[in-house]
């Protein structure tokens, strides 16, 4: 974790997910901290958007040989494609969308 930290974590991923779009592994670079610890903390972030009037949104894990779009909405990744049974599995892209942008 970098030592001039302003935000915690939670906040800073708010932010990030607030201006655009990004991946676990993007928050992951942008924050400085493990994919895991952005993984655990989007359940958190998603509360946080739903108390501010926000939502959290997220298109899907799909399939890169096939296209097989999975409709779960849990935050880890998949193990394989149950159509094809292929293990490239695209990452979701996660966003905030507020209805007022005064957040």
């Amino acid at each position: 974790m970098p030592a001039d930290r302003r935000q915690t974590i939670r906040r800073e991923m708010f932010a990030q997910l607030y201006r655009s779009a990004c991946s676990v592994r993007a928050l992951s670079q942008a924050l400085g901290v493990s994919e895991k610890i952005v993984i655990a903390h989007i359940p958190h972030v998603a509360r946080s958007a739903k108390a501010r009037g926000c939502s959290l949104k997220i298109e899907p894990f799909c399939c890169r040989d096939c296209g097989f779009v999975f409709k779960r909405q849990r935050f880890d990744p998949p193990g394989r494609c149950p159509a094809c049974k292929s293990s490239f599995i695209e990452a979701p892209l996660y966003r905030i969308v507020c209805q007022n942008r005064e957040h």
